[in-house]
């Protein structure tokens, strides 16, 4: 129908033309009440919100002279963390010369991932910022490689054996 018949329509039933499709051939309009539909639209939003989890990124620091005893204590500080659905960014931080020896603390982020690696995935993998060597663990194990690799019986390899 043309634009000027629709708009007569919307006005005479005290409401708004608009335009859904603006690249369809013809373009697609809708009588509406314009204002309630975008507050249905801002109401559809909040509720979708509510219902979102919010994820927040915690951080555990070490050191690299760190006793066994302590790095166990705040491994399950980590996980507790991870069980709760925070992702958690363990962090080894470097004073003076210990910066020259790096790989005591890739070694304690090793150890670290082995202790939670069945409840943890690594997002970002050990890098070294400034004086702090960080990786990013998130909540949920990574797929079993194992079960992937597995291979699937079929009529063909059952007949075989």
């Amino acid at each position: 129908m043309p634009v000027a018949q629709a708009l007569d329509l919307a006005r005479e039933q005290e409401l708004d033309l608009v335009e859904v499709a603006p690249t369809a051939q013809p373009p697609v309009c809708r009588i509406l009440d314009y204002g309630k539909y975008k507050y249905e639209q801002a109401k559809k939003e909040r509720d979708a919100r509510k219902h979102q989890k919010h994820v927040v990124l915690r951080e555990v620091r070490f050191k690299p002279k760190i006793d066994t005893h302590d790095v166990e204590l705040k491994a399950r500080t980590a996980e507790k963390l991870l069980r709760e659905g925070d992702k958690v960014k363990v962090t080894v931080m470097f004073r003076g010369r210990e910066l020259t020896h790096p790989q005591i603390g890739r070694d304690l982020l090793d150890r670290i991932y082995d202790r939670l690696k069945e409840i943890a995935a690594i997002e970002r993998p050990p890098v070294m910022e400034g004086r702090f060597l960080s990786m990013i663990l998130t909540p949920g194990a990574p797929k079993q490689r194992e079960a992937r690799e597995a291979p699937v019986a079929t009529e063909a390899n059952v007949a075989q054996a």
